[in-house]
């Protein structure tokens, strides 16, 4: 077996996935590439391939050292997971999705995610599409407030829009922090930064963050073989809420809906829900790694019913009422 060389970061919740997912048997894609915790992870547990996905070109770069070891077991791809059925090409034993930004685009200021690191406003996944200095200077007041207040659930939007739009041109990140944090009371020890939320909003919005795990859930369903493992780990409330939504759908269970969708009819049971309940880091792994506390790991297998077809309002997305993205 290959040494891998060190992960920039701790891939969150690796064990209790491989744990949940073992015997790790066939191919895998791993629709979230970012260091390569997972892929090592599962080439390491014995899937004979695995197909990384990324649409941060840069984490190819960065794998290079490491990832000739793996041979042709190894398959990078560019491209967003929204379209891994056709990145991958063929029938999937597994799926793996780790949601939200990496550490290492956080700790890179020129990528623009970090409000505690001066950099250009870019907030960009990939290299392709509208920056978030694009989007807090051409967006009007109104459609920045519902970003901030439906993607960061920011109840302070409405004062932080208009003070976007009245400190325009934005075009760095501490500028932007700095305009917000005078927007919000003075955080106590322990809480976290108050740009936090309105941050968290303009990359799910930069980078259609909501639209693409919608689609992704819906291309692995595409592409699993009947028994494959479909494994989403997700840090925010809104990104569980869509994931447990779609299993629902997706094995019979809805019900009657909730606040957040409305009830719809029942369609073949395209999956089984291994868990119902999302499975957490315990007190270890969060003491090693603090981002764990957030993170929740839902699993289910792939059954041999035909793929169908769930629209995004199902699974309570938030909606945008205008045009912004």
């Amino acid at each position: 077996m290959p040494t891998a060389a060190p992960a920039p970061h701790i891939p969150v919740l690796l064990q209790p996935l491989l744990a949940a997912v073992a015997p790790v048997r066939g191919v895998w894609l791993d629709g979230t590439f970012g260091a390569g915790g997972y892929t090592r992870g599962l080439l390491e547990a014995g899937a004979e391939r695995v197909i990384g996905v990324d649409r941060d070109p840069t984490v190819f770069l960065l794998a290079e050292p490491w990832a000739g070891a793996y041979g042709d077991r190894l398959v990078l791809r560019e491209g967003t997971f929204s379209d891994l059925d056709t990145l991958a090409g063929e029938a999937l034993d597994g799926v793996v999705l780790d949601l939200g930004v990496s550490s290492m685009q956080i700790d890179t200021a020129e990528r623009g995610f970090s409000f505690q690191k001066d950099g250009p406003l870019d907030m960009r996944m990939g290299g392709q599409g509208m920056t978030a200095a694009d989007l807090v200077n051409t967006a009007d007041e109104a459609e920045i407030a519902d970003i901030l207040y439906l993607y960061g659930e920011e109840r302070a939007s409405r004062r932080i829009a208009r003070a976007i739009v009245a400190a325009r041109p934005v075009e760095r990140t501490l500028q932007l922090a700095e305009i917000v944090a005078r927007c919000l009371p003075r955080p106590k020890p322990g809480q976290s930064h108050p740009a936090t939320r309105s941050f968290q909003a303009l990359r799910i919005a930069v980078n259609d963050e909501y639209g693409e795990l919608a689609e992704g859930l819906a291309a692995a369903e595409r592409a699993l073989k009947p028994g494959g493992c479909l494994a989403v780990v997700t840090f925010h409330s809104v990104e569980d809420r869509m994931v447990k939504r779609f299993l629902q759908l997706r094995s019979g269970g809805a019900g009657g809906g909730s606040r957040h969708a409305p009830e719809v009819k029942s369609a073949p049971k395209a999956f089984e829900i291994v868990t119902k309940k999302a499975i957490g880091a315990d007190a270890a792994e969060i003491a090693a790694n603090p981002r764990a506390r957030s993170a929740r790991l839902r699993f289910a297998r792939r059954t041999a019913a035909p793929a169908g077809r769930v629209d995004a309002a199902d699974l309570g997305m938030p909606m945008l009422k205008r045009g912004a993205s």
